[in-house]
């Protein structure tokens, strides 16, 4: 079975012991059970809870803690399910983790299989957690199939593009791997713009919701260079051999105009390490040769930042006749199908873009979700100021439309410009160092950020262009947001994050999300330069730190959390806990709930935890849940 559909039985039995638990924590168990879903091929999590407050200021450390406590109680709910279902005497160790990539076998797997075969392997039934379980599993097979048969293609956009000049190519295997992991999604809701929605009197309908809304992610965009590799990361070693093109590229031939596309391709092999003789060398042949010829000649490929930005489709792009973005109501439906008759997208499935918005008629509120987040290094230290970053360039975002500062007009609908600055945001998932930017870009925000950039020159390469430095570019944004949204800044109480993102930007290898995993990576793996690594091995490193090291640093965390949380209740929160954990506090001889924390916490630390410590921990975080529950609003 699914392994959430385990979570979830796990959790409604935990909740619901004879003689431990009353109706109150039983009834919580079975609601919080629905944040445990299957999606694709691995377990999905929501929320257990909220996180609001009343500055946006507060939201990302609510935030992290909620992702922490959440994490801990899967942990849990595995660690009771080997007893209490008996796993472990059958020989069956389940393990949740955060992992931003399919394993390596997972991928090798996929390399011998047809996409049918694939989906009758490993694509969840997805009947965990879905009121229409069979009509979800449909939904999610359209979506591997539409994606396995994009990318192939994607081989006629390279062709067009120069890429591949010749008939020689790798065709990439018709099953994809992109749905293996989605990343981290995070939602922003506005009370304000909610209740404005909801009053019939208001003014202010769809029309001027979707109008607002295209216009602020058009904004947003902008500054999406400042989060791959600086707050979350999915890092991946690429050999020699997986520099094909039609394999390497992944999605972005469907997300970039050829233009850029070409840059980049360039930009990317002169970063990598494919240089001899004064020639930049990409392979040919199959891997073997590919691989003896790497051996031979010390080619020894890249490291990237943030892959799973190229191997997911993050955003299609817009075509001439329909634009995405423009404010229009169902031009997100027009766009699609058009992109259906291109053979690129599917009509029924939903739009994927880096920002989407959530529209009140659809979700019952407004707000906006960041679909760009990979794997996050540490909960409080990355997910906290990312969440508090992704609120402040909102913010921004309505505070220059509300002043008339920021019109549809300066940043016109057409799929170049619109690839123009989605590019830089691959460019900061690759790693390469720098992007070309028109001077006459009709995209009147990129200009204004190209004034503030130091080291920018004209290009040799491509007359009419900007040579823009990466880093550069990076900390041009972080000066426009000073400027812009400094009284923003103070009022959120965000300065404190800002400095972070300029270290972060100024020394990545100490303090940005891909330094630390790759170090904790290459710790692992003996300490080597990622470089010197060879490419499997290195891959598989990453797998075990996500699997052992990084779980274990995300338990420390939730332990962390849950007693910040714990703290933070009133007294009347803390009394209600108390007694709903009577049964436990008395069994496990404990006079309080704060010593039975202190219990937990020592046995999880020595992986000296009995089954029913276990079972007591599982009911603790539910009760807590359940108290922050009671105060969200309807």
């Amino acid at each position: 079975m699914p392994v959430s559909y385990l979570l979830k039985l796990a959790l409604v039995q935990a909740t619901d012991e004879a003689g431990l638990t009353g109706r109150e924590v039983a009834c919580l168990g079975r609601r919080l059970s629905a944040v445990f879903t299957s999606d694709n091929t691995s377990p999905e999590t929501s929320s257990l809870f909220l996180a609001r407050g009343s500055q946006l200021g507060g939201l990302g450390r609510q935030l992290a803690r909620e992702a922490a406590m959440r994490f801990l109680l899967a942990q849990l709910l595995v660690r009771y399910a080997e007893e209490a279902f008996e796993l472990r005497r059958h020989g069956q160790r389940p393990a949740v983790f955060a992992s931003p990539l399919p394993p390596v076998r997972q991928d090798e797997l996929n390399e011998c299989v047809s996409d049918s075969f694939y989906r009758e392997l490993m694509m969840s039934p997805c009947l965990s957690g879905w009121r229409r379980g069979e009509e979800k599993m449909r939904y999610m097979h359209l979506c591997h199939e539409v994606l396995s048969r994009s990318q192939l293609n994607a081989l006629r956009k390279l062709r067009e593009a120069g890429i591949v000049n010749n008939n020689l190519v790798l065709l990439p295997t018709t099953s994809s791997l992109s749905l293996a992991n989605n990343g981290t999604h995070l939602t922003l809701g506005s009370r304000r713009l909610t209740a404005a929605l909801a009053d019939p009197h208001s003014g202010f309908g769809p029309a001027g919701e979707k109008r607002v809304g295209d216009l602020v992610t058009k904004f947003v965009e902008h500054f999406l260079p400042l989060f791959p590799g600086v707050y979350s990361a999915a890092p991946r070693r690429l050999s020699f051999h997986d520099f094909h093109p039609e394999r390497a590229l992944g999605f972005l031939p469907h997300e970039l105009d050829f233009s850029h596309l070409r840059m980049l391709w360039r930009r990317w092999r002169k970063k990598a390490h494919l240089r001899r003789f004064g020639w930049r060398w990409t392979p040919w042949g199959p891997p073997w040769m590919d691989d003896l010829f790497s051996r031979v000649f010390g080619l020894r490929g890249d490291v990237v930042p943030d892959a799973r930005l190229i191997g997911y489709l993050a955003c299609v792009m817009s075509t001439d006749q329909h634009p995405a973005l423009d404010g229009e109501l169902g031009n997100a439906d027009r766009l699609k199908a058009d992109l259906e008759r291109m053979g690129v997208f599917d009509r029924r499935l939903s739009l994927y873009l880096f920002h989407r918005q959530r529209e009140y008629a659809r979700m019952g509120f407004s707000g906006f979700e960041g679909r760009w987040y990979s794997l996050f290094a540490s909960l409080e230290g990355d997910l906290a100021p990312a969440a508090e970053l992704q609120s402040l360039l909102t913010a921004l975002a309505h505070q220059e439309i509300i002043r008339g500062e920021l019109t549809p007009e300066m940043i016109p609908d057409d799929p170049l410009v619109e690839s123009e600055r989605r590019q830089i945001v691959f460019a900061a998932a690759i790693g390469v160092p720098t992007v070309f930017i028109r001077q006459q870009t009709p995209d009147w925000l990129l200009r204004r950020l190209a004034e503030r950039c130091d080291g920018v020159r004209a290009s040799r390469r491509y007359p009419g262009c900007w040579r823009v430095p990466l880093r550069a570019w990076q900390l041009a944004l972080v000066r426009y947001l000073r400027e812009r949204g400094g009284d923003l800044i103070n009022w959120l109480e965000l300065s404190d994050v800002v400095s972070d993102l300029e270290s972060r930007l100024r020394q990545p290898a100490e303090n940005s999300a891909e330094g630390r995993l790759l170090r904790g990576i290459s710790d692992l793996a003996g300490g080597r330069d990622p470089l010197s690594i060879p490419s499997g091995e290195f891959n598989r490193a990453a797998e075990r730190y996500y699997r052992e090291t990084l779980r274990r640093d995300r338990c420390r965390e939730g332990f962390r959390a849950v007693r910040e949380l714990w703290n933070s209740l009133p007294a009347v929160g803390r009394e209600a806990i108390a007694r709903q954990m009577t049964g436990d506090l008395k069994a496990l001889g404990s006079p309080e709930v704060s010593g039975l924390l202190d219990l937990l916490e020592k046995g999880w630390e020595t992986d000296d935890l009995p089954p029913r410590h276990v079972a007591a921990a599982v009911r603790l975080l539910v009760c807590l849940a359940g108290q922050f529950l009671l105060s969200e609003a309807p």
